[in-house]
Order: structure tokens, then C-alpha cells, then sequence
């Protein structure tokens, strides 16, 4: 016996996703070539993470049309974990290239190079101004959506990474200080390494099955077993199929009833744990007390 309710995640217009997109596409190559003639490693750093970004949003979009594709006899939960699989790629991919940018960087301190601040410092207000427009866009979506959350950060840290280096640039410019391109490169991708591992985590728990975070099964245990006609609720299962789609199953023992008293049972039961959990799949497996003594059904 079952409820459930259909979220759909896609809460973001998608000409959000296609403009912020080209968005990404344009800065990467303005901040590419920008970064080859002034010869800042931290620039190219943050052209290659715009790039990932533009991938990342077609990945995004692609994601959440198959998410959405109804149910068939060999897929019968859909395709809703493309989100998932795409923010683990969106992810990893931050991570590869901030390992190869701190190799890169830890070179050019034995290394240094002379830099066109001024050039430097024009085309990473550029960055500025794209990322930021690309977070605004998507912002309200990562509220919804693991994966739209994956591509946000992927914005977010490009805009800190943008103005980190216009900082870096105004030191170029003024005190000639050289080193700090490959030290703020580095500061760069250790913050990104930080994000990217959160979503890797939390995507990696979802697809491994894990209880859900912030609720206590002790808790809907106590809370069960308080409505009229449960003895007791236990085989307790709980995991998220999708970031928006939190599934929950159990075994209920009640006294021996009619088939239509369990029915409201379950309805109280579903009512109160999408309503204190968002638990918005609820399947539950009625259990008679006095059929379990009798071993007419066999105890789980």
C-alpha cells in the first residue's frame, strides 16, 4: 500500500540554463585569451572553470529531461537519478581540474613570470560580471535541485575566483608582486575542492541508499506508534531516490481489522510524515498481531 506524489524539480525556467550557458561560453574564451597574453596562470584557472561551468549547465539540462521521463517496465522508478549521476560528474570534474591548476601553480613559484596586470584585471571584471549574472539565474533553482545546486556553486566560485583575482591584479599592478597569480590560483582551487566534495558526498549518499539527514528514525518511530491502532512499526527503511523524491517503507502491526481501517491508518500515517519530513513516498506492509502469533504470515 502506497502514496505518493509527484514533485517536479525542474523549478528553473530553462532559458535561465541556455543564458547562463553562453554566458560561460563567451567569458571562457575572453578570460582564455586574455589569460595566454597576460600571462596569468590564475586567469586561465578561472577560464577552465567557466568552461566546466557551460558543461556543467548542459549536463544540468539534460539531467532534468530525463528525470522527468515517465516510468517504463524496465525503469520503474524513471530515470530520476540522471541528476544525481550528472552532479557527480559536474563534480568531479571541479576536482580533476583544481588538482592539475595546484600542480600548475606550485610550479610557477620556482617559476615566475612577469604579468599585464592591467590586462589581467580588465578581462577578470569581465569574469565578475558574467558569473554573477549566471548566479542570479540559477539561484532559486539550487533550491530545488541537487544537480541545478552543483551547477550555482560551479557559478558561485567562479565569481569569488574572478574577484580574488582582480585583487591579485591591482597587487600586479602596483607593487609588481608576481607570486601572488599562482597563490591565489591555489587558494582558489582548494576552495572549490571544499564545494565539489560536499556535492560528491551528499550525491554518493543518495545513490548508496543512506538514511536521510536530519531525520531520526527513532523519531517517526515514536510518532507512529502513537496513532490509534499501531502496535508497533518496525522494518523501517528510509533513502532519497532523487534530491526531490524521499521515499519511505515499513512494516505496520496493528490489532486484526478490516482492510478499510488500515487504509486510514495509512493515510494518517503518510499525512504526518510528508508533513513534519517531506517524506512524499510512503509504503507500508500491514501486519495482525494476532495472525503473527498464529504464524499465519511469517514475521519479517
Amino acid at each position: 500500500m502506497s502514496v505518493e506524489h509527484q514533485i517536479n524539480p525542474d523549478k528553473l525556467p530553462k532559458k535561465n540554463l541556455f543564458i547562463t550557458m553562453g554566458l560561460n561560453f563567451f567569458i571562457t574564451v575572453v578570460e582564455l585569451i586574455g589569460g595566454l597574453a597576460a600571462g596569468s596562470l590564475a586567469l586561465i584557472s578561472d577560464s577552465l572553470h567557466n568552461f566546466s561551468d557551460g558543461l556543467a549547465i548542459i549536463i544540468t539540462y539534460l539531467a532534468i529531461k530525463l528525470s522527468q521521463r515517465p516510468k517504463t517496465p524496465k525503469y520503474t522508478f524513471g530515470l530520476k537519478r540522471a541528476e544525481i549521476m550528472a552532479a557527480i560528474i559536474n563534480a568531479t570534474t571541479l576536482i580533476i581540474i583544481s588538482f592539475f591548476l595546484i600542480k600548475e601553480a606550485i610550479g610557477r613559484f620556482a617559476n615566475q613570470r612577469p604579468i599585464a596586470g592591467q590586462l589581467m584585471l580588465l578581462t577578470a571584471s569581465l569574469g565578475v560580471a558574467a558569473n554573477i549574472g549566471g548566479t542570479l539565474l540559477l539561484k532559486k533553482g539550487a533550491a530545488h535541485s541537487l544537480n541545478v545546486r552543483a551547477a550555482y556553486f560551479h557559478l558561485l566560485s567562479d565569481a569569488f575566483s574572478s574577484l580574488a583575482v582582480i585583487a591579485g591584479a591591482v597587487f600586479i599592478i602596483f607593487y609588481k608582486i608576481y607570486w601572488v597569480d599562482p597563490l591565489l590560483t591555489i587558494l582558489i582551487s582548494v576552495y572549490i575542492l571544499k564545494e565539489a566534495y560536499a556535492i560528491v558526498k551528499e550525491a554518493v549518499d543518495i545513490l548508496m541508499m543512506s538514511n536521510v539527514a536530519g531525520i531520526n528514525l527513532e523519531e517517526i518511530k515514536e510518532l507512529v506508534e502513537k496513532i490509534p491502532g499501531v502496535i508497533n512499526i518496525h522494518h523501517i527503511h528510509l533513502w532519497k531516490m532523487a534530491d526531490n523524491d524521499t521515499h519511505f517503507e515499513a512494516h505496520v502491526e496493528v490489532q486484526d481489522m478490516a482492510v478499510s481501517k488500515t487504509a486510514e491508518i495509512q493515510k494518517l500515517i503518510s499525512a504526518e510524515l510528508e508533513k513534519r519530513y517531506a517524506i512524499n513516498h510512503v509504503t507500508l506492509q500491514f501486519e495482525c498481531q494476532v495472525c503473527q502469533k498464529l504464524d499465519i504470515i511469517a514475521p519479517s
